[in-house]
């Protein structure tokens, strides 16, 4: 029975310490009220399978955390009790609420001090499936940050619910026991669009500049759906004809994530959380860092079905779950599909565009391979991230339509997120598309993205990549409101 933590490398980034002091008015702080939560921070076992036993931080003492449902537009007051020995902090990702009570220290939410409570109050929202996860600094530590089971799912109940299926299954795809190894290739095919040669020279120049060895990546060697390898706990057990709608959350700390059924396809109604307005039928999900799909599921396939990931070895050490219909039984089937390449653009409306921006900001990607003591440092605009300084800090209006261009000078894949707002799809891939409202989206190696954000949430704002290596090794960056 495998318990031990590994720690192979100290921390080569120090926690980042909270930069001002931060007022509480406005986190509406209901002391004598009875919270609608409770969330505890504590170390604990996790039983992935009955001969690994994995140790780690857990909320409530299990993966993934508790599943908390809200309602659009109604108050919450979580009260969160952090029963470890180093500050936490609990991001509620995907909502546009205040900087102080986001999750995120760089906007200036306080750290939960170690044994330390806080309460939140928070009118949550938009609809739709959201989760919580922590976000502190990890940097080499591989017990820290999102390397560990804190997460948990968010579903916000909208106000009207067209109930267009029989019943909700939600899946969290996470894995466990990371280790660090030396850079390899992150296979990129999946995704639409092709290479820009001219991002290519310049990342070539940049590999040129740094011949070192490839920086520090993270591999694993546990992978789960709902804290379970493939074939130990429970199947979700389905009828013939039943409409099931899946809500699926890719809880890793950097891994890209397939899904597939053998014999059904997935009908995409919401990203992250969000409404598409073309919902599209598709053979298999793929799913960036911290990405959320909802799809509808026809049963209508009798058998007993591994539902899981299109790498053989990824499934064999357990990214599966098992799909059992009613009244078969048999040992669980696994057929892999043809190839597919994942494209926003079909979710978006067919012939529309996005409106004007009112500014758009250019970004370039570029990687130094190994120059932060082994580890790959990422310049945005030849810009890193500071903890000290908190900088670099984009202005922005209340009230403008920014465009952000991202052009991606590496040969990997970048799961850009933004904190507090919800932006459109301008372009991916070589692909122009609108109306695709996401939190999250999937950049590939040498590849450019556009996406447009009203600035309607004024306050210290986080953009940062999802992969919890790039964001602690410089792929962050803030907006500030002026």
């Amino acid at each position: 029975m495998n318990i031990d933590r590994r720690t192979l490398l100290k921390s080569a980034t120090a926690l980042p310490l909270l930069s001002s002091a931060v007022g509480t008015a406005n986190i509406a702080f209901a002391t004598n009220d009875k919270a609608d939560y409770t969330i505890r921070i504590n170390t604990g076992l996790m039983e992935a399978a009955p001969d690994h036993i994995v140790s780690t931080t857990l909320y409530n003492g299990q993966f993934p955390g508790p599943l908390l449902r809200f309602n659009e537009g109604q108050r919450v007051i979580v009260d969160v009790h952090n029963e470890t020995d180093t500050p936490e902090l609990v991001h509620w990702h995907g909502q546009t609420i205040p900087s102080e009570v986001d999750g995120s220290a760089e906007e200036g939410t306080p750290y939960i001090e170690p044994h330390g409570t806080r309460r939140m109050s928070f009118v949550p929202g938009p609809s739709g499936f959201r989760f919580y996860h922590t976000h502190v600094s990890a940097g080499g530590d591989l017990n820290r940050g999102t390397y560990t089971g804190q997460a948990g799912p968010v579903y916000i109940e909208p106000k009207a619910n067209p109930g267009a299926y029989d019943r909700e299954v939600f899946l969290t795809l996470k894995e466990f026991e990371p280790t660090f190894s030396r850079g390899g290739d992150m296979a990129m095919d999946f995704l639409a669009g092709s290479p820009i040669r001219e991002l290519q020279a310049i990342g070539k120049k940049a590999d040129e500049q740094f011949k070192g060895p490839k920086g520090y990546e993270v591999g694993y060697d546990l992978f789960t759906i709902n804290g379970k390898m493939l074939g130990h706990g429970e199947p979700v057990r389905v009828k013939q004809g039943e409409r099931v709608l899946f809500h699926v959350l890719n809880a890793s700390a950097g891994e890209i994530r397939s899904l597939a059924l053998p014999g059904h396809v997935f009908k995409v109604v919401a990203l992250d959380g969000n409404p598409v307005p073309m919902p599209a039928e598709v053979p298999v999900l793929w799913l960036g860092t911290a990405e959320r799909i909802s799809a509808i599921v026809g049963m209508n396939h009798p058998g007993v079905w591994v539902m899981g990931d299109l790498s053989d070895d990824d499934r064999g050490h357990g990214m599966g779950i098992v799909i059992e219909y009613a009244n078969v039984k048999g040992k669980p089937q696994w057929s892999k599909p043809k190839p597919y390449r994942w494209d926003y653009s079909i979710f978006g409306k067919h012939g529309a565009q996005a409106a004007k921006p009112d500014e758009t900001m250019e970004f370039t990607i570029v990687k130094h391979n190994g120059a932060l003591n082994g580890f790959n440092q990422w310049m945005l605009n030849d810009k890193a991230f500071s903890m000290q300084t908190m900088k670099p800090v984009y202005q922005i209006h209340k009230g403008r339509r920014y465009r952000l261009k991202f052009r991606n000078a590496s040969d990997d894949i970048h799961p850009l997120h933004l904190h507090r707002h919800i932006f459109e799809l301008v372009r991916v891939g070589g692909k122009p598309m609108s109306g695709v409202m996401k939190d999250l989206v999937m950049l590939g190696g040498f590849q450019e993205a556009e996406l447009d954000f009203v600035a309607n949430n004024p306050g210290p704002t986080l953009f940062h990549c999802h992969q919890q290596l790039h964001m602690d090794f410089g792929f962050m960056f803030l907006f500030d409101y002026v």
